[in-house]
């Protein structure tokens, strides 16, 4: 077996294939410069922290990774790490204790339309808008708009009772006919999981939403959804101002789009009690540097941070919230050889498992803030298979073999799609040079625009490196595994695993655990990934902001709710 790499050895083992170090990189390995040889070159630009080397300037800016949690789908970014230090005493940063004030690394995306929300600092939405059912982590739902509810049996239908005088901003009335509105809006941009289904609506408090066939994600179907007033949804500018029945409003003359959104407390929200301030600042930031910055000078009272910046955070005296989620893997989708003949090949895929050594990345990389996994699934969800032992451990040698038995000692090359502000993209260098030790060629491609999504997810790139994760190994199954989900970007069929997600359909609670546990190891022994390591999302905040959990079902960040 191949040496295992320690922190210095694989800083040294890189730098030996061309890539240089900024100063702080040697004890954090934040940054990185691509350079000709491993010694410091100045003017250079880190390939890691975009800072420029240059006289001793300390100018990082940030990267963050899109965390596809896209259940909706929908794109999630984290912020990646830096190089500064140092902090400043934290004030609250409104400078008012009534008012909550937090930064955000990525403007409204699609500004206030509720069908174009992705979850990941979507505070915004999340304060102007109320959902049928709150989603909770791990699966579960909680009263929301609706103060009861009830799943069918079969699994296709659900029923929820509204409560009493609840009203939108409009002043109209939260009622059946705005709730199947809200649902119909969402029937034409999310046609493959709500394009059939059907509604009956008895009275104006209740409403049932039927779908054709059995639905096991039917919690993730009805608690997604943002609900708001049936004139609002029928406007041809749902993005300029939102309608909504959500525990704030905005107050449009006191925000700046892009810059700044100030929202007032409503006090006739069901749960008022639960949100303590009775206004919301949301600024935005150009970036991770520039928010935490903020944070440390009580500009602001929380924000999102990443790895690379926990120390800062921690010597400047933030409370720092912690909640790990989500699988970073290489997705090795064209399992028929299609466009990529050796990927056909299981030895090749199970070689270039055993040439990561995934300690040594969550050691050296994420300064510990993530933990290295071997299965496709999330730890605690059912299709996770507990005490499962390696299945392809770190060994180079052993990997060459294997590719030399399958007939692909040469290699072959493949493309990753990049984005701007993937965190992921830190090890991408440490992922190129291992791989080229079966001779294998990794080339980058950047993606840009809005059709960015879309180009990644187009199949054109069969070996996406991504970080996923979903609420329940279901989701996650449907996201990345069948040949509908759209991660599986070559969406080529197995029979094995449509046979088992059909038995999935049907089964009982327990038989619905060992199927999908048996799917897991099905697809572990064909090496249909290479799962990499789940990384820790982290918040820091401020002097009298508590953050005691983090109820976001997908963990990337506190819900409005979790801010005391």
């Amino acid at each position: 077996m191949a040496p295992r790499f320690g922190r210095s050895s694989l800083l040294e083992g890189l730098m030996e294939k061309g890539f240089g170090f900024c100063a702080n990189s040697w004890r954090r390995f934040r940054c990185f410069v691509t350079l000709a040889s491993g010694r410091p070159a100045f003017p250079v630009t880190c390939h890691t922290c975009n800072r420029n080397h240059n006289k001793g300037v300390d100018m990082r800016t940030t990267m963050r990774r899109t965390l596809a949690v896209l259940a909706v789908p929908a794109a999630a970014a984290i912020a990646l790490a830096g190089c500064t230090a140092g902090g400043t005493e934290n004030n609250n940063g409104s400078g008012d204790s009534s008012t909550l004030s937090l930064g955000m690394t990525a403007d409204l995306t699609g500004g206030w339309d509720v069908v174009d929300q992705p979850p990941y600092q979507g505070w915004g939405v999340e304060a102007v808008y109320d959902n049928l059912v709150r989603c909770m982590p791990g699966g579960g739902l909680e009263p929301a708009a609706a103060e009861s509810f009830e799943i069918s049996d079969d699994r296709r239908s659900f029923t929820a009772v509204l409560r009493d005088g609840m009203e939108y901003s409009d002043g109209s009335a939260v009622d059946a006919a705005s709730v199947q509105a809200s649902f119909e809006v969402i029937k034409e941009t999310a046609s493959d999981r709500y394009g059939d289904i059907t509604f009956d609506v008895p009275d104006e408090k209740t409403i049932t939403i039927t779908w054709p066939d059995p639905q096991p994600l039917m919690e993730l179907r009805v608690c997604l959804p943002w609900i708001a007033s049936t004139e609002y949804l029928a406007s041809e500018n749902r993005a300029a101002a939102p309608v909504g029945s959500g525990p704030y409003t905005l107050d449009q003359g006191a925000s700046t789009s892009g810059s700044i959104y100030s929202l007032v407390k409503n006090p006739d929200f069901w749960n008022a009690d639960a949100y303590p301030y009775e206004r919301l600042e949301l600024r935005v930031l150009a970036d991770e540097t520039a928010s935490l910055n903020a944070l440390k000078t009580g500009q602001i009272d929380g924000t999102i941070i990443t790895a690379g910046s926990y120390e800062e955070a921690e010597n400047a005296g933030l409370n720092i919230s912690s909640s790990g989620t989500g699988l970073t893997m290489l997705h090795l989708t064209d399992r028929l050889g299609e466009k990529i003949p050796a990927l056909g090949n299981v030895d090749v895929r199970r070689a270039m498992n055993m040439v990561l050594d995934k300690q040594s990345i969550v050691d050296s990389l994420y300064d510990g803030h993530a933990e290295p996994i071997w299965q496709p699934f999330q730890k605690g969800h059912e299709a996770y298979i507990e005490d499962l032992e390696e299945p392809y451990p770190y060994d180079v040698e052993k990997a060459k073999q294997l590719m030399a038995d399958a007939g692909f000692e040469d290699g072959f090359t493949f493309t990753v799609p990049t984005m701007e502000g993937q965190a992921w993209t830190v090890m991408l260098p440490y992922v190129k040079q291992q791989l080229a030790e079966l001779n294998i060629t990794v080339e980058e491609t950047a993606l840009s625009g809005p059709d960015a999504i879309a180009e990644l997810l187009s199949g054109d790139y069969p070996v996406p490196l991504w970080t996923v994760g979903g609420i329940s190994s279901l989701e996650d199954a449907s996201i990345h595994i069948l040949p509908t989900g759209f991660w599986n970007v070559s969406h080529q069929s197995d029979p094995t695993v449509e046979a088992l997600w059909q038995q999935i359909l049907t089964a009982d609670d327990e038989q619905r655990v060992e199927l999908q546990q048996e799917l897991n190891q099905y697809v572990i022994d064909q090496a249909w990934f290479v799962p990499i390591l789940s990384p820790d999302n982290l918040y820091a905040s401020g002097d009298g902001v508590t953050v005691d959990e983090i109820s976001d079902p997908f963990g990337l960040h506190p819900r409005l709710i979790d801010f005391k």
